[in-house]
């Protein structure tokens, strides 16, 4: 069973384990975030992330170079889609959502052969980040199991620039940085290269949950720590802070899939939403334009809460 950690095992060289861990928590420590208004901009900002072999490792220090949460979601979510996909270059965005979810049989963008080649054909929403991606990881169905009447999924890594893939952007009212995306393929070509390997439910959208609570609250505790730094609060969170961080980095050498790890992810999910309640207590005795945008972004720490209690739940009961 893979692991968050393994796809990038590979580049850490000869380096020990505690070496590789105080280089990171050093990195969180010392980061400065660049002053810029967009995603774009940010990204092309921060290149001191690619300097750390693991994902999450990228999506601490990419918190930790934010200075607001939109920047930081943006950092956690990529890098939970570069661990699915380790091979994956530039800015990527998920497209699985469709009129009536991203369950299985929800998804109906057909992945159709053709001669030499194959089509991709259907409409997805609210996929995130698409307006500043420089590719797509679509989700699409080529029929049902003739076994099994399950749908058999795909994801197919499409270039933003492909022929008849149509984009309309819109902001949500919190972390506007980071917008949304409806997608229309209508027969867009893709090659038997751009399918990706695995089943796409199996493989990709069902540990993507998991994956991606686990970059995005690392890439949260970085920016955390910046924030204390930057408004002088007490040095306590700062702390807390990396030793969270610290077991957020060990949960990622965990089974993905396993119920164990489920049941440490929601007890790691419930200290970050403890420590950000004590960093808002301190951080609100002075105010900031800083402040003011964690204020507007704070609704997306809710977003999927009751995924996140099916999640446990289950893994409770397994």
């Amino acid at each position: 069973m893979a692991t968050l950690a393994e796809p990038y095992a590979r580049t850490v060289g000869n380096a020990s384990p505690a070496t590789l861990a105080a280089t990171l928590l050093d990195a969180l420590l010392a980061a400065e975030p660049p002053i810029v208004d967009t995603a774009h901009d940010w990204f092309a900002a921060t290149p001191a992330r690619a300097a750390h072999a693991r994902t999450i490792d990228r999506a601490l220090v990419g918190g930790a170079l934010a200075d607001r949460l939109g920047f930081a979601f943006a950092a956690g979510y990529t890098e939970a889609l570069r661990f699915l996909v380790p091979d994956l270059e530039g800015i990527a965005s998920l497209c699985a959502t469709e009129a009536d979810g991203n369950h299985p049989r929800a998804i109906k963008t057909l992945l159709a052969p053709r001669a030499d080649h194959f089509t991709l054909t259907g409409h997805k929403r609210w996929s995130t980040g698409a307006s500043h991606a420089s590719s797509l990881l679509v989700v699409a169905t080529t029929g049902d199991d003739p076994e099994t009447q399950r749908p058999r999924l795909r994801v197919v890594h499409v270039p933003i620039a492909s022929a008849n893939l149509r984009i309309r952007s819109s902001a949500a009212p919190f972390v506007p940085e980071i917008e949304h995306a409806e997608i229309d393929l209508d027969g867009v070509e893709v090659t038997a290269a751009q399918i990706l390997p695995g089943d796409g439910y199996d493989d990709y959208l069902k540990p993507f949950r998991t994956v991606e609570d686990l970059h995005v609250h690392a890439a949260l505790l970085g920016y955390l720590i910046g924030v204390v730094r930057r408004h002088a609060l007490a040095p306590a969170l700062t702390e807390s802070l990396l030793a969270l961080a610290a077991s957020t980095r060990a949960l990622a050498d965990e089974p993905v899939k396993a119920a164990s790890t489920h049941l440490a992810l929601a007890g790691l999910l419930d200290l970050a939403t403890r420590l950000v309640a004590e960093v808002e207590a301190a951080w609100s005795a002075a105010p900031s334009a800083e402040w003011q945008r964690w204020q507007r972004d704070r609704p997306l720490l809710q977003v999927a809460a009751k995924a996140r209690i099916a999640r446990r739940d289950a893994a409770r009961a397994r």
